[in-house]
């Protein structure tokens, strides 16, 4: 309706604010999509990662969110539970892994070595744990010519798998202060090395699969409050490690 004199009325334009609002809404959108398409460049690690923040802050996996029994932690110590049968885990490599720890088991009673030798399932792979009696002298890191022969044996039933294997140096909780040896930090992991080279040199296993660290008195499996348990924590383990913690591993 114009006025007299050719004045047309103005109307005030109450929904200008749709125009703002629609603004925002377009550039949340713009940021979401950069966000994903930013953690879709390395899923896994990602997945690894909301795995481990979860475990650290709620205790548990991030379930519904990624397939169910989370990826491997990248928080020190805490690692989540990976059943049989999940996309985790591969039914080759499980049937392969049991097939290699049939046969260890196989030689170990074989040889008499049940008290000296164990092997373990754990969440991360297959663990064959050898004390240091059968290994190396008390306080050394030279191993024994027999604990060469073992050791071949182990690393050729372990030369055809796929899994990078991690060696662990542990000691018991006795100080130790030599010119090789100034602790049990030296110790531990002077030991792990040993045993690497052997895993290398005689098994012909390929240098690439393989890392050694040494832990020292601080991992131990059983109070250091007799001889007897001491023992088992004087020991080497190789860890199996399986696929799914690969993310954790430094590989190409």
């Amino acid at each position: 309706m114009a006025r007299r004199g050719g004045e047309k009325v103005k109307h005030d334009n109450k929904e200008r604010w749709l125009l703002t609002y629609s603004d925002l809404i377009t550039l949340l959108m713009i940021f979401f999509v950069v966000m994903y398409s930013i953690s879709s460049l390395n899923a896994q690690k990602m997945a690894a990662l909301a795995s481990s923040l979860a475990q650290a802050f709620l205790g548990a996996p991030a379930s519904g969110i990624f397939p169910e029994g989370g990826l491997p932690s990248l928080v020190a110590g805490t690692e989540p539970a990976m059943d049989s049968g999940t996309g985790l885990e591969n039914n080759e490599e499980l049937t392969e892994l049991a097939g290699v720890k049939a046969n260890l088991e196989r030689y170990i009673t074989q040889e008499g070595l049940q008290d000296q030798i164990t092997l373990t399932n754990q969440e991360r792979g297959l663990v064959v744990s050898m004390y240091d009696t059968i290994l190396f002298p008390r306080g050394s890191a030279e191993l024994t010519p027999e604990a060469r022969a073992l050791l071949r044996q182990i690393g050729r039933a372990l030369a055809g798998l796929p899994n990078y294997l991690r060696i662990e140096g542990h000691t018991d909780n006795l100080p130790i202060h030599t010119n090789l040896y100034p602790s049990n930090w030296e110790l531990s992991t002077a030991r792990a090395i040993s045993v690497v080279k052997v895993l290398i040199n005689d098994a012909g296993i390929n240098p690439e699969r393989l890392s050694a660290t040494g832990y020292g008195e601080y991992r131990p499996v059983a109070p250091n409050d007799g001889e007897a348990n001491m023992a088992r924590n004087r020991r080497v383990d190789i860890v199996i490690l399986k696929e799914a913690y690969n993310v954790t591993e430094p590989h190409q």
